[in-house]
């Protein structure tokens, strides 16, 4: 099966909007890979051109978590220095850095944020090489860059961002493949293997019964999975309210293990790579606290946790394994705030696009 609407405590069906955009995941990233890469690559091909010397990468919410993976892409697979902005140093405090040969890339799904619009106006007006990805390729962010992406994903009409989320991961890591001469082969896999993911809908809702009554979460990694502990966090936070805590593993160590018991459980995304090795230490000392350990990642070590959820391994380069990482847990939102009769659809005091200045 793949991601359905569930029934509700009263019979009526929430959350079809998520569901369906959750379902659509492996034929957005077929899109992406057949319709959008020829034009991913020509994007890269001239940006790469101009041999920019760093990057600065502009985003809000969900979009700042996909930033910050190719934060991670840029400096390994690339070597390229690079930097998360704060947009009110230009915003609000008027600053004007020189950009000369500096590629400023602002995600954003809508591309209608107007702190998003006018902090990249000003970076393209100090010198910068300006590209804006996002859904929308009419919106004013694409307007004011010199350089567009589109991921393809078609309208999202749930708060929740999740198909959104996967196609700019996989836009992200063309476009930077595309920067190195690469092919982007890695991501061949990526549709039928969501696919098989999103058929597992049941292994996620017997979690989801697990752990619906949690009045707190911890989610940590390390490496590519760190931005998918990120994104969970937001899942969880915006769709159930549950209070969650996003760590990398190391700077978990630093203090915030001291609050890790046994009742509030700790997801930790472990990659199948440099990124789960570097990990491991982590999950020792949080399997020595009695931890409640929740894994998502290969079979040995979720035999090793309190529950978990086994991702494919071997065949899926650890730089893709982000795109596929996040279903699970974009399932174990959906279906923990169902089973606490919330609707996943519609968090209260959010909307699509959030205007911030």
């Amino acid at each position: 099966m793949t991601a359905a609407a569930t029934p509700d405590p009263l019979g009526e069906l929430t959350g079809r909007a998520m569901a369906r955009e959750m379902a659509e995941q492996p034929a957005v990233l077929r899109r992406i890979l057949s319709e959008g890469a020829p034009a991913i690559q020509d994007v890269a091909r001239r940006i790469a051109a101009r041999a920019p010397r760093f990057v600065l990468l502009t985003a809000r919410g969900t979009s700042d978590n996909a930033a910050l993976y190719a934060k991670y892409l840029l400096e390994i697979r690339l070597g390229l220095p690079c930097g998360l902005t704060s947009m009110s140093t230009t915003t609000a405090y008027g600053a004007r850095p020189d950009l000369t040969d500096v590629l400023v890339v602002t995600v954003s799904q809508s591309g209608g944020s107007p702190d998003l619009v006018a902090s990249t106006r000003a970076a393209r007006e100090a010198g910068a090489i300006t590209l804006a990805v996002t859904n929308n390729p009419d919106s004013p962010l694409a307007g004011v860059s010199e350089h567009h992406i589109d991921i393809l994903a078609g309208p999202e009409k749930a708060l929740p961002a999740t198909k959104t989320y996967t196609a700019s991961l996989l836009a992200l890591y063309l476009f930077v493949e595309g920067l190195r001469g690469g092919d982007g082969a890695p991501a061949q896999v990526l549709p039928d293997l969501a696919e098989q993911l999103l058929a597992r809908q049941d292994e996620v809702r017997t979690l989801a019964a697990r752990y619906r009554f949690a009045e707190r979460m911890v989610i940590t990694s390390r490496g590519y999975g760190y931005p998918t502990a990120k994104e969970a966090a937001l899942k969880l936070m915006e769709t159930s309210y549950i209070p969650a805590l996003s760590y990398s593993g190391a700077d978990l160590l630093h203090g915030p293990l001291a609050m890790v018991d046994n009742v509030s459980p700790v997801i930790a995304v472990v990659t199948d790579g440099k990124g789960g090795e570097a990990l491991q230490p982590v999950l020792d000392r949080l399997r020595g606290r009695g931890a409640d350990l929740v894994v998502i990642g290969p079979g040995h070590q979720v035999e090793q946790a309190s529950a978990g959820f086994v991702m494919p391994t071997g065949a899926v380069a650890e730089e893709v394994q982000p795109v596929l990482e996040i279903i699970p847990l974009q399932l174990l939102a959906y279906e923990v705030t169902i089973a606490r009769g919330q609707d996943p659809d519609a968090p209260r005091a959010l909307a699509k696009v959030t205007e911030t200045r």
